[in-house]
């Protein structure tokens, strides 16, 4: 089975000062960056660590996976 890494991404998010905003959608949650000033998706079981740059890359944050 492939990796989770949602556990380590909202942990640098809530690092970084993004906030949770609300539920989204399925298993999604919106976030709120205050670096980019934008909502982006974060899903609840990331398995791909290009999906979870690309989460960090809305959020403002630099690649980490």
């Amino acid at each position: 089975m492939a990796d989770n890494f949602t556990p380590r991404v909202k942990a640098l998010l809530i690092e970084h000062g993004c906030t949770f905003v609300r539920h989204g959608k399925g298993d999604h949650e919106i976030w709120q960056s205050p670096i980019t000033n934008r909502r982006f998706m974060v899903d609840n079981f990331i398995k791909s660590r290009h999906w979870a740059n690309y989460t960090l890359k809305q959020a403002g944050i630099p690649k980490t996976f």
